[in-house]
């Protein structure tokens, strides 16, 4: 099994028609599938949250069997995980894709679980400090994608469960917690 960092690639990696759009929709199907868990675990590991299609992303191609996802293959996997709700298109041109290993509503979730978790219940913290604050450090939301974020606050701050204030410019965003 191929590693690349911390992260284990699936036997599959090692196999080169996995890197070509298969003809037949029955094995289309399972490669797709197998794509999708792919690409989902290997951004959470190594916490990205955007891929351009069009630029090197390592994932795409394994140089040990000289093989690379061509666009359309790209493409294909993911509008699959879009399709999913696990990746948003961020333009018009699908060059783009937000990849949301945990969906925004999780998202939400696991801020609301940090805030309890670190006794800031009552607390008034910006936005920069919940993605790259000490607080966060070592957490999921550390390094969070702030458009991923900010649709996570949004969701709380429509429950109740916090308000977000504008400031002068994005870095002095804030939101005090009333959990």
């Amino acid at each position: 099994m191929q590693t690349l960092g911390d992260h284990k690639f699936p036997h599959f990696f090692n196999y080169p028609p996995y890197f070509t759009l298969q003809p037949v929709r029955e094995t289309q199907e399972k490669q797709i599938q197998l794509w999708k868990e792919l690409i989902l675990d290997y951004c959470r590991m190594q916490k990205i949250f955007v891929i351009n299609v069009e630029e090197v992303f390592l994932l795409f191609s394994n140089p040990a069997i000289e093989r690379s996802l061509n666009h359309e293959a790209r493409v294909a996997f993911l509008s699959a995980l879009v399709s999913d709700g696990r990746a948003e298109w961020t333009d018009k041109s699908h060059r783009q894709c937000l990849i949301l290993w945990h969906r925004i509503k999780d998202w939400a979730d696991i801020i609301l679980r940090f805030v309890k978790e670190n006794g800031l219940e009552e607390s008034v913290m910006t936005v920069e400090e919940i993605r790259s604050g000490i607080e966060s450090r070592g957490t999921e939301i550390h390094g969070m994608e702030r458009m991923v974020l900010m649709r996570a606050l949004k969701v709380l701050e429509n429950k109740g469960k916090l308000a977000i204030f504008k400031g002068s410019s994005t870095d002095d965003e804030g939101v005090k917690f009333s959990v």
